[in-house]
């Protein structure tokens, strides 16, 4: 039976692109072609990866993969800080082992992991061949050029920094509206370091979390790409200025120096979402004391939760 609910995703789409539409540097110019592209690659990736066996496969299969990855990550963080890292062996009764999840030593070695797989699977050629693969069909569909293109399909699994890295040697003769391009991909997909980070916290809430949250990643690089060329229309005369072509590839020397430099890609990656988490967190309870001092709204305190939750 239709409810109501269902037509949310359909609404928000028509909302935050007329939203956009509204905002845009030339509201005479609309790339209906892109987003008839970007709204058809996102239809098929849905269907595809929802509605086909093989793929739902596959996604489940990456699933049980990051599970496998955070579990075997605790051997090595039991190793080096012992009990601390929660787990058996605890040299005390513990009476609520929730407690024993200690973000720090749960989460953020994780990503030292992913950073080091993925550098190791980059210099393998094995995550190069599926950005590439990536790359050639948002340059097909949605009009991209070759290096954009591929920093677009490197961000869908390393992140808003990983990407552009690929092509930097071509940052300088993007156009404007390539740049904004790049950069609205990057707040929209979640780097593979991270994606795994929130599938560890959110395993136990959510069935299958990592596949749900790999697939969102994924069907957000058309709709980022999509929202910026809205935003800050195609500069056709400045790229046909600047002719581009597809450059060498980020090079490690060996498999291992390609986790060494892995490794310490990860460890300030999580230094700083260890710092950022610790600042915005202090941040709100600071706006929580200031509404403290309000009175109660409907029988309760007014927090920053209650305000963005309605």
């Amino acid at each position: 039976m239709f409810r109501i609910e269902n037509a949310q995703s359909l609404l928000g789409l028509v909302v935050i692109i007329a939203l956009c539409w509204a905002l845009s540097e030339n509201r005479r110019v609309f790339p209906w072609r892109l987003a008839a592209g970007a709204l058809l690659i996102q239809l098929l990736l849905v269907l595809g990866l929802f509605g086909l066996p093989p793929l739902r496969a596959v996604v489940a299969a990456l699933g049980q993969g990051v599970e496998a990855l955070a579990a075997a990550t605790q051997t090595g963080v039991a190793f080096v800080f012992g009990f601390l890292a929660g787990g058996e062996g605890q040299p005390y009764d513990v009476a609520n082992p929730g407690a024993l999840f200690v973000f720090a030593f749960r989460v953020l070695p994780v990503i030292l992991v992913v950073c080091a797989l993925a550098a190791l699977l980059w210099h393998w050629g094995i995550l190069k061949a599926v950005t590439r693969a990536f790359g050639l069909v948002f340059e097909k569909t949605m009009g991209l050029r070759g290096p954009p293109a591929l920093a677009v399909g490197a961000t869908i699994f390393m992140g808003q920094v990983e990407g552009p890295i690929f092509i930097r040697s071509y940052l300088a003769r993007l156009s404007r509206s390539e740049l904004f391009m790049l950069i609205t991909v990057g707040m929209s997909c979640v780097a593979g370091s991270t994606m795994v980070a929130y599938a560890t916290v959110l395993k136990d809430v959510l069935p299958n979390a990592a596949a749900h949250i790999i697939t969102a990643s994924v069907i957000s690089a058309p709709a980022g790409v999509l929202l910026a060329r809205i935003l800050v229309p195609r500069d056709i005369a400045a790229e046909q200025s600047e002719p581009l072509e597809t450059g060498p590839d980020k090079a490690y020397e060996s498999s291992i120096d390609a986790v060494s430099r892995g490794v310490s890609d990860g460890l300030q990656i999580a230094l700083n979402i260890g710092a950022t988490l610790i600042v915005f967190v202090a941040l709100a309870a600071i706006v929580n004391g200031l509404l403290g001092l309000l009175p109660d709204i409907a029988g309760a305190p007014l927090t920053l939760e209650r305000i963005l939750g309605v």
